[in-house]
């Protein structure tokens, strides 16, 4: 039994969606408003967020992208982002002209670091990103505060932590911008997509402009925009997964706790859940020295462990030419592993991941 580090499930929901949208012939639209399922997705992710507007776009490094152009990122601008994620966070900063300042984290829960974050704002700060890593949540109210104080926006990075709950609050509804992504690995999918959820009406409009070209009727481009619009097949999906979301949530938070049971003591570090939080529990993710040993053993068992994010974007190609050190990510991105946590996995396959651990433990010592 091969266990997956995250595998998608379809039902003949979905199936049945994706159908009706062929014989519709309506594949996509260029309307401002976009077409009849990604209206349907986009009022569903509303409701689920209790927020006042979601737009849809064709990915979440779209979503990211769209949110800095409807903040208005100018070139020169200065975004704070944390180190420790997948590199669109900093990369759209970068292709719109931006300065991405990368920022440590705090390692109880991998996040943006609001006190590193304080020491690295400037004048030209525009914007912070917090990533909501594996479907932890940053330190929102810290980060929150320094954003007022210091007049920038924060545009929430959610694209792993749709569901996750912070102090009453779902993850992408705290900032000015929350932005997700139905990425194939997600905890619902339609192989690609994003979304941008909103309290503020001007700034919906813009994105709305921003995804269709900056068209609002006909060929007038009222603004500078691109073709970022979700197609009506993957709303078709996500419309239905929509409904499938908070028993996806359980699943993953059941077999997170079956994980924490059985590590428990091991001398491993175990992530967990800080106060006044829920965890969508993206990834399940463990610190421990021999980080490559267990890896590879877990790989060789048959459990597809994977390691996010070494080397940390700071010290990638693209950006290692600057002189940055973060002490704290680059100390995570050597120790850290993600384990399969995902809902189609069941208690027997959290026992093998458990069990195989164990062994390799022993074998240490």
């Amino acid at each position: 039994m091969r266990i997956r580090i995250n595998e998608p499930f379809f039902g003949d929901e979905e199936a049945n969606n994706v159908i009706k949208v062929l014989r519709s012939l309506k594949l996509t639209s260029s309307s401002y408003e976009g077409g009849e399922m990604v209206r349907e997705f986009e009022g569903k992710l509303r409701d689920y967020l209790g927020v006042k507007d979601v737009v849809a776009v064709n990915s979440g490094t779209s979503a990211l992208l769209a949110s800095m152009m409807a903040i208005g990122l100018k070139p020169g601008d200065e975004v704070l982002v944390p180190s420790l994620t997948f590199g669109a966070t900093a990369n759209v900063v970068l292709a719109l002209g931006g300065r991405p300042v990368f920022v440590d984290i705090d390692l109880d829960n991998y996040t943006m670091s609001p006190e590193d974050a304080r020491r690295k704002v400037t004048e030209r700060t525009k914007a912070l990103i917090p990533v909501h890593l594996f479907g932890h949540l940053a330190k929102m109210d810290e980060l929150l505060e320094l954003a007022e104080e210091k007049g920038l926006y924060v545009i929430e990075d959610a694209c792993q932590a749709i569901g996750s709950v912070y102090k009453g609050r779902k993850a992408g509804s705290i900032g000015e911008l929350g932005c997700f992504s139905f990425y194939a690995s997600k905890p619902i999918t339609s192989g690609e997509g994003g979304a941008v959820a909103t309290n503020d009406e001007a700034l919906a409009d813009r994105l709305r402009l921003i995804r269709n070209q900056g068209m609002r009727k006909g060929y007038d481009y009222e603004t500078l925009g691109l073709n970022l619009r979700m197609p009506e097949i993957e709303a078709s999906i996500l419309s239905v997964q929509m409904d499938r979301l908070e028993g996806f949530i359980e699943a993953r938070r059941r077999n997170a706790r079956l994980l924490s049971e059985g590590l428990d003591g091991l001398g491993i570090e175990l992530p967990k859940e800080l106060e006044g939080m829920r965890y969508n529990w993206y990834l399940y993710t463990i610190a421990t020295e021999d980080r490559d040993g267990l890896l590879n053993h877990l790989n060789e068992k048959g459990v597809e462990a994977r390691v996010y994010y070494d080397p940390p974007v700071h010290l990638s190609g693209l950006y290692s030419k600057r002189d940055i050190r973060l002490p704290k990510t680059e100390y995570a991105s050597k120790r850290i592993l993600s384990l399969p946590v995902h809902q189609k996995l069941d208690r027997e396959a959290m026992s093998k991941i458990v069990e195989l651990i164990k062994i390799f433990i022993r074998k240490g010592k």
